[in-house]
């Protein structure tokens, strides 16, 4: 069921890793600090979809983000002494796979930035994606959403973006 008129996250199966991001035409996600549009609507639907799950998030994202109110965060830095108030840090991809398998009750999200997102492509099993119809001159990428691996599932379109599900062929 959509929430507040969104619409819904795919539907997945226990155990599921879904990564959750906009995404330019042209794969950017930011600059490393920070996205470069403003879409109120999507920063809206992502805490409605998110809302009770686990955040799998790299420290800068953590850092620029803070702690997300009703979901559970695992911070992944390399910094052994790297601590979040509040929530989970691991330091290596198995590390934070073996976090998330203590919270076997809740929806799983890989939630950025663009290095975290590469980490644990190979564990993603669904894509959430808002197509952002823009090429900002950014550096940091999402990783190529290739049709060989990845069926679309769903589309909603909007003016600007769209909210777009795939599914791990």
């Amino acid at each position: 069921m959509a929430k507040q008129g969104f619409p819904p996250a795919a539907e997945v199966a226990e155990g599921s890793l879904t990564a959750i991001a906009a995404v330019a035409r042209n794969g950017a996600i930011g600059d490393g600090t920070d996205i470069p549009w403003r879409i109120p609507e999507d920063w809206r639907r992502f805490k409605a979809v998110t809302m009770g799950g686990v955040l799998i998030v790299g420290r800068r994202t953590h850092d620029g983000m803070g702690l997300l109110p009703g979901r559970a965060s695992i911070v992944v830095t390399r910094d052994p002494c790297y601590q979040a108030l509040g929530a989970q840090v691991a330091h290596t991809v198995d590390e934070a796979l073996d976090l998330l398998r203590g919270h076997g009750d809740r929806r799983w999200w890989v939630a950025g930035g663009g290095e975290i997102y590469r980490l644990f492509w190979p564990h993603t099993t669904h894509l959430d994606i808002t197509e952002v119809d823009a090429s900002p001159d950014v550096v940091t990428r999402f990783p190529p959403i290739d049709a060989h691996t990845w069926a679309e599932t769903s589309r909603t379109p909007r003016t600007g973006w769209s909210y777009v599900t795939y599914e791990r062929r």
